[in-house]
Parts: C-alpha cells; structure tokens; sequence
C-alpha cells in the first residue's frame, strides 16, 4: 500500500447546520436580537414602501397632466399649464435646475473640500474646533434666511465681479453680462454653493478624521511632507466618503425651493450666458405657481416633480456605481 496515501489526513465529515445553528449564527437566538432585527428589516421595507407610494402617487397624476398637455413635456419652452388647452414642457426647468446645480458644485466642493483638511490636519485644536462649530451654526441656517441674504446683500453686490467676468470672459458668450439685475441662474449657483458648503465640508471632515493614523506616520518616517501624506494617505482614503458628501450637497441643490425663488427672476428662455437671468429651477416653479394653478396646472407641476424625482434617483445611483466599481475609492489601498 502507498505510504503517502495511508498517511494522507481524513477529512472530518460534514455535517449540515440545524436550523437552531443558523439562527445563532445569525445572532437571532435572544428574544432582544430577534426585535432589533426585525425593527431593522421593518425600516429598510418601510422606506422602500415610502419611496414606491410617492413615485406611485407622482406618475398617477402626472400621467393627466400629460395626456392633456397641448406641447411636448419635455421639449416646449412654456410654460401656460393654467390656459385652455395647457401648453407646458420642462426643458427650460432641467436647464436652470441642472446649471444651477453645477455652479453650485464647482465652487462649494473644492471649497468644502479644503476646509475639510484644514480643520483635522493643519489648524489648532482650538481653531479647528471654533471653525467647525461655525460651519454647523450654517448648515442650522432656514432656507428663507439664505434667500434674504442672498436677494438684499448678495445680488446687489455681484455687479461688481459680473462686470468683471464680462470684461475679461464676456468673449466667451458664458459669461457675457448686459447690465441688467444680477438675478441669474450663477447668483443661485453662488447662493446653493453657500447653502450646501455646510454638508460637504462636515461629512468629508469626518471621514478625514478616520484615516489611518500607521499610513500618515509611515509616511512622515520615509520624509514624506505634510500635503504628501494628504495626497497619498488621506484623499485616498476619503474619496467615497467625498463622493457621498458632494451627492448629498447636490441632492439639496437640485431641491432647494425658497432661496431660489427669493433671488431668480425667471424669463422661461434658456439664455446662453450665465449672467443674464435664467429660466427657473423645478423647485422653484412649483413653489411660486402652486397657489394660483388650476387642477389640470397642479397635475403639471406635479409632472414636473416626478422628473426632479427621477433625476435625484439618478445622480444618487450613478454615485453608488462610481464608488462601487472604483475599489480603490473604499480606502483599502490607501
């Protein structure tokens, strides 16, 4: 007989868990474990059953609206849902939310983004500190009082850096500016980058703080300067972590309703610069022809709704695809 066959080890037989082990090994044996998960599996229904009876409810009366719009919903650009026969289409609100939007996320992410790093890896504890709690004092500021600010301080005081984008970028037909009222589509660019900075800046904040304090020491030992440890070790780490915080900043730009409407002045024309007004956002058109609509008008707001809902469905998933394709965005590599 083979020496090295009657000396091979034998396996151990197997033996198929009870169902009692599956349930320990799921640490549902405890009548405490067992409420906790069912409360948590009861949530994650609920909220689906949620997000399902609003798109529900949103298709059911935007399917009227749209059956008995006289234009195409999503081409025209008008918007007359109160006449007889209605005639409105979404094109100039996609443009302005989507532009708007944008704007919003050049400025405040870069932004945010640094003071993020400022805070956990160059200022004092007590400055970082003393800056973070201002930056919570602004992510607790109203909507409303964004807007005030925005129609009575900031837009009067934007002639000065539109004038000067016309002179030096008007070439470009973006930027050119004829002197009227700032109120455009980048004023509430500027506006929302504002508004959403406090997100952005605490959620990436908190990631940054959990990056591995081994890897930037490690880095430090080899003669890595302080901004090389960042750019190798921290970013890294916290590119998901940056990605989420910027969706969440930009769900609240494509939302905002009250600040919009306190600095745009509508013309409902897609103009191609920047700086000279702006044909509204989703939000913003629901809210300042809500009151005055008829039934077959509410329906075509609503209809439009249904697509800034989609759209936010979207940008939502399309980052959950970024990050999980991307492994080296999880911060294992880092």
């Amino acid at each position: 007989m083979d020496i090295s066959t009657q000396d091979a080890p034998v396996p151990p037989p197997t033996t198929t868990p009870t169902a009692e082990q599956k349930r320990a090994a799921r640490g549902a044996t405890r009548p405490g474990d067992r409420i906790f998960l069912g409360l948590s599996r009861g949530s994650g229904i609920l909220l689906l059953v949620i997000m399902a009876a609003i798109a529900a409810f949103l298709t059911y009366r935007a399917i009227d609206a749209i059956s008995a719009d006289e234009a195409n919903f999503f081409t025209a650009f008008e918007w007359e849902a109160n006449s007889t026969p209605p005639r409105f289409g979404i094109a100039v609100l996609a443009y302005g939310t989507i532009v708007s939007s944008i704007i919003a996320m050049v400025i405040a992410v870069p932004i945010s983004v640094g003071i993020a790093l400022f805070i956990t890896h160059y200022a004092p504890r007590r400055l970082g500190g003393l800056i973070s709690y201002v930056i919570d004092l602004l992510a607790a500021v109203p909507s409303i009082v964004y807007g005030l600010w925005g129609a009575l301080v900031l837009v009067p005081n934007l002639k000065g850096l539109y004038g000067w984008l016309d002179a030096y970028l008007g070439w470009t037909g973006i930027f050119s500016w004829q002197g009227l009222e700032p109120r455009s589509l980048f004023a509430v660019g500027i506006l929302l980058a504002i508004m959403i900075l406090p997100i952005v800046t605490n959620v990436s904040r908190e990631v940054f703080r959990q990056a591995p304090q081994m890897h930037q020491e490690a880095a430090l030992a080899l003669g890595a300067t302080r901004w090389e440890v960042i750019r190798m070790s921290v970013l890294p780490f916290g590119r998901s972590g940056v990605i989420s915080a910027s969706m969440l900043g930009l769900g609240r730009a494509l939302g905002e309703t009250m600040a919009v409407a306190t600095v745009l002045s509508p013309n409902f024309l897609i103009e191609a610069s920047l700086l000279d007004g702006g044909g509204g956002t989703f939000a913003q058109n629901i809210a300042s022809k809500f009151g005055e609509a008829t039934e077959t008008g509410r329906d075509a707001l609503i209809a439009s709704g249904l697509v800034l809902f989609v759209i936010t469905l979207l940008v939502n998933g399309a980052a959950r695809m970024i990050i999980a394709r991307r492994k080296e965005y999880s911060g294992a590599n880092a």
